[in-house]
């Protein structure tokens, strides 16, 4: 009877892992609590209406169906029980041979979680369906506003952290107010709509070197967006946000200022590191347990030295090296430690406009580096459905200045008449007659 590779979390790690293994004799069981593959670097297109979520989602069974020795599993994994190669789960419990962990991270507020419900994060598609329905409706509502300084924090979008994620969602927000709604409203112009970025260290992209770090920080200024390195948040309300500089009136915040990993890693009984990441042995197997492995955002992992960061190819990367040694295990081969190859980092700023860091020899930043940015995104989807809709909606978006995906969807907003008084404010005589419901 074939053996049993269990497989937490259906990622990049996660799949790169059970593909690997496709034609190997084991059972591979791939469990994840999602019943969809979730293409995350272009999730803040959807958070921003520029794509579809199923444009960037494909359901696991899909990916999987022509793999016979893949089963997959719609349920959560709750705690792991390394002694006894066991995981609880809410389908049962269930015995492995081989169990990859591959739960990958979520948002961190540093102690703060009260600031999530006026901050949201952007990991999953709910998440960027919440951002996308707030940053649209603070339009509608200012559609509605009479007063100017209560319109003006109703456009005053405040975007946390300056990392990859921080900076495309800054300069997107700032380009739907530019161009993609420039025509829409009549009662205000949507270009005075104000994009902050915060950043608590003193650059943008403070992973990139010096020259990339200015080329977007100019970049970002010269679409519009106002940057304030130096500056810590201090609280986060539903009308305002407190920073080290000051006090910023906003009825929109975005959080992407820290990650930690996944709370399953607490549970296999290995060390962990401050962010909550399993620390791995240097074929990504846990101390003590050579058959249970940790990759991806779980995983502290380390190469000549230096940590592997959390991205997707370091993820894909070490779901390939675990399938590789498992199969070196049924093969009764010695195994082999990661080796992880930097293929460079790609940051995109907005229209045109981004950064590339290939190697040191390697550095641009502006038409050529976005080209290359969308180039290496589409490539990377899981299939060819994928692939000719995200390719089709980038280039309605670059002909036309306009996002395909702008729906307001699962509101709850109540509307309500407002005591204007005429001689300080005219509203539109629609806006006027709104019956409450």
């Amino acid at each position: 009877m074939p053996k049993r590779v269990i497989i937490v979390g259906a990622g990049f790690g996660g799949l790169a892992a059970a593909r690997k293994l496709a034609d190997a004799d084991v059972e591979i069981t791939l469990i994840d609590r999602r019943n969809h593959h979730l293409f995350q670097p272009l999730l803040y297109q959807v958070a921003t209406g520029g794509l579809s979520p199923a444009d960037i989602a494909q359901p696991i069974r899909r990916i999987v169906r022509g793999q016979q020795n893949c089963r997959v599993l719609l349920a959560e994994v709750q705690s792991v029980d390394a002694n006894e190669q066991t995981l609880q789960t809410t389908a049962g419990p269930i015995h492995y041979d081989w169990c990859v962990l591959a739960t990958g991270a979520t948002h961190a507020y540093f102690g703060n979680d009260q600031w999530a419900d006026h901050a949201p994060g952007l990991k999953s598609i709910e998440d960027a369906l919440t951002i996308r329905r707030r940053v649209l409706l603070a339009f509608e509502r200012a559609e509605m506003e009479a007063d100017a300084d209560q319109r003006k924090a109703l456009l005053t979008f405040v975007v946390i952290g300056a990392g990859p994620t921080g900076v495309e969602m800054a300069g997107a927000i700032r380009e739907i107010a530019l161009h993609d709604l420039r025509h829409d409203f009549r009662w205000f112009d949507p270009a005075q709509a104000n994009v902050i970025l915060v950043e608590a260290g003193s650059h943008v992209l403070p992973t990139f070197p010096a020259r990339l770090r200015a080329a977007a920080k100019k970049q970002l200024e010269q679409l519009g967006v106002e940057v304030r390195t130096n500056c810590t948040v201090t609280d986060v309300q539903s009308d305002r946000i407190e920073t080290s500089g000051g006090s910023i009136r906003s009825a929109m915040a975005i959080w992407a200022a820290g990650v930690a990993a996944s709370p399953l890693g607490q549970t296999t009984g290995a060390a962990i590191d401050r962010a909550g990441r399993v620390l791995v042995t240097d074929d990504l197997s846990v101390p003590g347990h050579a058959n249970l492995f940790v990759i991806g955002d779980l995983a502290a992992t380390t190469f000549n030295g230096e940590a592997v960061p959390g991205v997707a190819p370091a993820a894909i990367q070490g779901g390939k090296h675990v399938a590789a040694t498992i199969r070196r295990d049924l093969a009764g081969e010695k195994r082999q430690p990661f080796r992880y190859k930097d293929k460079g980092s790609l940051a995109t700023i907005g229209r045109s406009a981004a950064v590339a860091d290939l190697s040191p020899r390697l550095r641009f930043s502006g038409f050529v580096a976005w080209i290359l940015w969308w180039a290496v995104h589409i490539l990377s989807l899981v299939d060819l459905r994928s692939k000719a809709y995200v390719i089709l909606g980038w280039m309605w978006q670059y002909l036309t200045f306009g996002r395909q995906a702008r729906l307001i969807t699962n509101d709850h907003m109540i509307y309500r008449r407002r005591a204007v008084d005429r001689a300080a404010a005219s509203l539109p005589p629609e806006v006027d007659n709104l019956d409450e419901s």
